[in-house]
């Protein structure tokens, strides 16, 4: 890198339009993505999220809809590699005009305008200037491998065959550490939640007590899941593919709005509250009938109505809005907040990353988008006003639908065909399953499992019967606990919540 350029280091870089340029040039953001991944990791200071954050800002409602309702987890992937795609373009374009810098000033314009164009568009995407720093070095590094050889040949085969094995070369460099910064960026925190410490060790004895009656209380049925969801299996939906990583050291909860005193409170002020233990089922208002986004698990945390007491609701008071890190928000009515939770530990652990560390919102038998993780404030409302997916065309935040699903089919030694899965109606609680095996014109009770001890919760049934010869149709209903059956009209997912019943076909 030196002052006053060469002839032949302006031309080492080659022009913006050709196709040496263009694939260099996308070598070289790769590499600073991948720089990026290795020192931020999963987390929202690497350049790709604060991207992705923009494409579903930026998508329309209908798209964003078909994404949910039909992609589903494949969507969220063809919208990261899109988010992908936009930044590698974005860095790609940064460095083409390192490069004609380059050929007309010389090396050091290149490296200056590489350096400082990387590593500002990062810090300006991300709002982290450190991390920033790791799209910029390797972004640099590479432009300056760009000028230790010319690239532009005398146009002989020789140095065409030369050129061609050079890229190859670059190619499987850069494939090498981008390997490598994937195993680098992979070894961020929040992967395995720890045993929660923060409570003392009666309240951990209660955990277990209250775990074990959730072991001893679950149907033996092969193919459904036990009345304890595994943390690591328990669903997660979010707008953004990349989590929030929030420090709790720096983490406060705000309680204002229509209050007569604002609270603030330290995850230290929150977790040494006394704590309870309550199962919740959560289901997404965006599944499928049938669907598999639905889990409940044993969470820990502070009672809602305790804080809402200690900052006085003020009169004529009707609504809340929960805010989150990642600036998620939803808006509902306070009576629906009564009962809830402010939950940072499950299962015995503390609150995951991708389930709202370090505390979330547990807003008793409605839909799972209410539910706000990553939580940062709650708002106290004298209006309704509407929510992040009200704006775009949902209304998921009433009371979630009664659904009894059908997963488990099992074939038993003596013949019989048994059939299973969970129900769940909310606080409603689930009374009774009802299985048809000839398509609904005549039905059988299912058994149920015993009811947990909390209210919010899904119950297991499981049906066995001798099967009809041929393929027959089997069709599963619910009641709630006020004696009200599912209803059997089939609505899709959107805008309210798929109900219906579930139909099945079997073969003997």
């Amino acid at each position: 890198m030196t002052a006053a350029p060469s002839s032949d280091a302006r031309h080492a870089f080659p022009t913006v339009r050709s196709p040496s340029g263009l694939v260099l040039a996308a070598l070289v953001s790769v590499l600073g993505v991948a720089g990026s991944y290795a020192l931020a990791g999963n987390t929202p200071t690497f350049v790709v999220a604060p991207v992705n954050s923009l494409v579903v800002d930026l998508m329309p409602a209908p798209v964003l809809t078909f994404s949910i309702l039909v992609l589903g987890e494949v969507g969220d992937k063809l919208g990261f590699l899109l988010a992908l795609a936009l930044a590698v373009a974005a860095f790609g374009l940064v460095t083409l005009a390192g490069f004609a810098l380059g050929r007309r000033y010389g090396t050091a314009a290149a490296i200056g305008a590489v350096y400082f164009g990387g590593w500002g568009l990062a810090a300006l995407l991300t709002g982290a200037p450190w991390t920033a720093l790791g799209v910029a070095a390797p972004m640099v590094a590479a432009t300056a491998l760009v000028a230790v050889r010319p690239l532009d040949h005398l146009g002989d085969r020789v140095g065409e065959v030369d050129e061609s094995r050079r890229l190859l070369v670059r190619v499987a460099g850069v494939a090498g550490a981008s390997g490598l910064a994937y195993l680098l960026g992979s070894r961020m925190p929040f992967r395995t939640p720890p045993r929660l410490s923060v409570i003392p060790a009666a309240e951990q004895a209660t955990i277990k007590r209250k775990l074990d009656e959730a072991r001893s209380t679950s149907l033996a049925v092969d193919g459904i899941d036990g009345l304890v969801s595994p943390v690591g299996a328990f669903y997660e939906v979010d707008i953004d593919t990349i989590d929030p990583a929030v420090d709790v050291a720096d983490w406060t909860l705000s309680v204002t709005g229509a209050v007569e005193t604002e609270l603030s409170l330290s995850y230290d002020g929150l977790t040494s509250r006394q704590p309870a233990h309550r199962f919740v089922t959560l289901r997404c208002v965006g599944e499928p009938l049938n669907g598999d986004l639905m889990d409940n698990a044993l969470w820990t945390g502070v009672p809602v109505d305790d804080l809402l007491s200690e900052a006085g609701v003020s009169a004529g008071a009707t609504h809340v809005r929960l805010r989150a890190e990642d600036d998620y928000y939803e808006t509902f009515p306070l009576d629906a907040l009564r009962g809830g939770l402010l939950a940072y530990g499950m299962n015995g652990y503390l609150l995951p990353r991708g389930h709202g560390y370090p505390v979330r919102a547990l807003v008793p038998g409605h839909w799972g988008e209410v539910n706000v993780k990553w939580l940062t404030a709650m708002e106290v409302l004298k209006r309704e006003d509407k929510s992040y997916w009200e704006e775009r065309g949902w209304h998921g935040t009433g009371p979630v639908n009664t659904v009894a699903k059908l997963h488990a089919q099992n074939h038993l030694d003596d013949g019989r065909i048994q059939v299973g899965g969970h129900a769940y109606a909310g606080t409603r609680g689930v009374r009774s399953v009802e299985v048809s095996t000839d398509g609904g014109s005549t039905w059988n009770d299912a058994t149920l499992s015993a009811p947990l001890s909390d209210e919010d919760v899904w119950r297991q049934w499981s049906y066995a019967y001798q099967p009809p010869g041929g393929e027959h149709e089997v069709v599963v209903r619910a009641t709630d606990g006020t004696g009200t059956r599912q209803p059997q009209t089939r609505m899709q997912a959107f805008p309210s919540g798929a109900s219906g019943w579930v139909t099945v076909r079997i073969a003997p």
